[in-house]
This record gives structure tokens, sequence and C-alpha cells, in this order.
């Protein structure tokens, strides 16, 4: 039958390259593999203050599962994260540790806003709250909701993983990633 079709419709298989071919092989590039090796294993650090950290706390839990997306090790060491999960109130106070934890994760890193307080101080429009972590570090997604479900959070991660696979090699050498630390201090 498939021989059939293949008369009918005239298509042609093209030839492999050569020495690419048979069992074993497979040709891609090294960033695509890279890539899809970062978008399934985030490393995220969890940096929660408040209510936003219980809906994380449920989006770990085994009804929603953020296991399943390649971020089931938690890492509460900077050098060992790459996905920064900022969740909850920050006050001012809090901004110099943010930042220090931010500048001690290795590159590639990513950082994730979660919920209103986080990413813009939220109802708390007071002296003491940061209104907005991006006002210390740069902010790769925003999730939004006082606080967000964990589907929301898990939209988040993907949206993130997204980038991470994307990603080329170059842009962190890039000079507008450079200028993009420069403006907030980061060298």
């Amino acid at each position: 039958m498939s021989n059939e079709i293949t008369k009918r419709t005239k298509l042609e298989m093209a030839k492999s390259p050569e020495g690419i071919e048979g069992p074993g092989f497979f040709a891609t590039k090294l960033e695509d593999v890279i890539g899809l090796a970062r978008k399934n294993s985030l490393w995220p650090l969890p940096f929660a203050t408040s209510c936003c950290g219980i809906e994380f706390m449920a989006t770990m839990a085994s009804h929603y599962d953020l296991g399943r997306f390649g971020s089931e090790r938690l890492s509460f060491s900077p050098r060992q994260a790459d996905m920064l999960m900022v969740m909850g109130t920050i006050a001012k106070k809090m901004g110099p540790t943010l930042r220090q934890v931010y500048e001690q994760m290795a590159e590639p890193r990513w950082v994730l806003s979660v919920g209103a307080c986080a990413s813009s101080g939220g109802i708390f429009d007071t002296y003491s709250v940061l209104q907005g972590i991006d006002k210390i570090i740069p902010v790769d997604v925003y999730v939004p909701g006082c606080p967000p479900r964990p589907e929301q959070i898990l939209e988040g991660v993907m949206k993130i993983q997204q980038l991470a696979e994307k990603e080329s090699f170059r842009r962190r050498e890039s000079p507008e990633y450079k200028k993009l630390l420069n403006s907030y201090g980061i060298e």
C-alpha cells in the first residue's frame, strides 16, 4: 500500500548526507541539544517570603507536580541553581540579599517573578516594600496573581523552559546582554 501512495503522489525520499546514515546516528546542532537539556533540567531556587510560597508548595506537590517539567530538584544554594523563583513581598532591606543570591548564580540563569508583590509591590505601596524586583535584578518572566494559582506558576516555568531551549550560546556574551546587566550595576 505504501508503494501505491508513493507512486500516486510522486514522493521521492531524499538521500541522507554521506556519513550520517545508519542505526545509532542522529544529526543535529549542538545548540539544539544543549537547549533541550537546559529546558528539561532547570534547577529552581525558591525565594519565597509570603503567600505565593504556599502556592509554590502546592505546585511542587503531587497534584500539580512540577517534577514532570524537569524541575524536581529544588536547589537552596544559588551556586547550584539556574532558575530563581522570587515569590512574595520583598522588603527593601531584603533587596541586597536577593541581589546577592542572583549574582551568586552561575550563567545561564533565569528569573521568574511570581505574584503581584514580587512583580510590582502588590497591595503594599509603602516605603518599606520594594515595588518590583526588576528594580534590582533583571526578570525574564512575570506570573500575575495575588497569589497566582499553581497552573499559572507552571505556565511561568514553561515560559522559562522556552527561553532556555531557544537561547543561543552567544546571547550571554552579547553587547545587549552586558548592557542590560550594567544597567543593574552587575558585571
